[in-house]
């Protein structure tokens, strides 16, 4: 690959321009050649052993689930757990003790949690929701369809037979990331990462059971942080590319949102870029060797964008734009990798509308009332996805205890 300015790679999407770089070459070989380098120093902790993420999991949750998954409480588990939806709630009595300890200490907040970084940050989100979940979600998810070991755990386990369903739960997720309260005593975010905790363990326990998976232990931690920097950093990346005015004090703190999320998601604190330049130099080494085709990623993509259809049209006519929308954000390598088909017509008229659009909005962002009036239209938006996606009925993510069915 040739070599770039260490400040052009970091601001223009390093990564993503590494993707180039590997071609038509298969997953493993874009997974192996290339080492662990980036330093424990660049993290939230300042230090670690530096051990390669990719053969580091979860100590605490995976025996945990494991044993619960072997005891067959899951299901009184997931009844108690049903109603524990605010981030100040005690936790329901009759859990399982060895369970009920973990979540105690798996629930507290880190140390160097700050308050006013995480006010700002919703404050951010306020303003720039609209980029967020463009990006967070078409943009995110087609990401997520690129990485193998990623659209294999999805669509082997047992949210890949639903993937209405499962994106609904992940969607949850998402929005409680971006909600006004995500970290407030009200808020939900604390309790939708602990419960993916504990899902992912209980992936990491059932699919190695199913006859289709031939990796290592899923969801390692490694797998996450690929996952992570499709969330944050593509977000931040696409969003400077947009030249989308954001200040520093509004960069750092939604970094930090997405630094606790990932403590609380059980990523170990040495792994945790403590920067964005820490987090766009770990990016630029772990999403090349974790990105490339899969049938199953072409299936998954061709269901999102199939959902995304039928939410924004009649019929789904939007289909055309669908495609196009996902291959502007995500670029030609993981559109192809994706078998997302070329748009003629809307491939040339996106990248000249959407610059053109984030102009016009970043002139009414500063007039009074804008960004609350954007935050209550991107709300709305989102009620609307959770409802199309669960058919109006109440989804909450709940620990998983079999595969998808054969």
């Amino acid at each position: 690959m040739a070599r770039l300015s260490r400040r052009s790679a970091l601001i223009s999407g390093g990564a993503l321009g590494a993707l180039g770089a590997l071609g038509t070459s298969s997953p493993a070989q874009a997974r192996s050649p290339l080492r662990w380098t980036w330093q424990p120093s660049g993290s939230v902790a300042g230090s670690g052993a530096g051990a390669d993420p990719r053969w580091v999991w979860d100590e605490e949750a995976d025996p945990l689930l494991a044993s619960l998954l072997d005891r067959g409480v899951i299901p009184k588990v997931n009844e108690l757990l049903w109603n524990w939806e605010r981030n100040e709630q005690a936790l329901p009595a009759g859990l399982p003790s060895d369970l009920r300890d973990f979540m105690e200490h798996a629930r507290r907040m880190p140390p160097w949690a700050d308050k006013n970084k995480l006010e700002r940050a919703a404050e951010f989100n306020k303003s720039r929701g609209i980029y967020l979940n463009l990006c967070n979600g078409p943009g995110g998810g087609i990401l997520a369809t690129a990485i193998p070991n990623e659209a294999r755990s999805v669509y082997y386990s047992a949210g890949g037979a639903d993937m209405e369903d499962r994106v609904a739960k992940t969607s949850l997720f998402g929005f409680a990331v971006g909600s006004l309260d995500a970290y407030r005593p009200g808020g939900s975010c604390v309790i939708e990462c602990v419960k993916t905790r504990l899902v992912h363990a209980a992936v990491r326990h059932l699919l190695q059971q199913s006859p289709h998976w031939k990796g290592d232990i899923p969801i390692s931690q490694e797998d996450m942080l690929v996952t992570w920097h499709t969330l944050p950093t593509f977000a931040m990346r696409k969003m400077r590319e947009w030249n989308v005015p954001i200040s520093k004090a509004d960069s750092d703190a939604y970094l930090h949102v997405w630094q606790v999320t990932a403590y609380l998601l059980g990523i170990k604190e040495e792994y945790i870029p403590a920067d964005w330049e820490a987090a766009y130099a770990q990016s630029d080494q772990i999403l090349p060797r974790n990105m490339g085709p899969t049938p199953e990623g072409v299936k998954l993509t061709d269901i999102l964008l199939g959902q995304l259809a039928e939410q924004t049209s009649p019929a789904s006519i939007s289909r055309p734009l669908c495609n196009a929308l996902a291959r502007y954000l995500v670029g030609d390598q993981v559109a192809d990798w994706d078998g997302i088909p070329r748009e003629p017509v809307w491939d040339r008229l996106l990248p000249q509308m959407w610059p053109l659009l984030v102009r016009f909005r970043e002139g009414l962002v500063p007039l009074p009332l804008v960004p609350e009036a954007a935050w209550t239209i991107d709300e709305a938006l989102r009620q609307y996805i959770l409802f199309y996606l669960t058919k109006g009925k109440e989804t909450k993510i709940e620990i998983p205890t079999h595969n998808r069915p054969e």
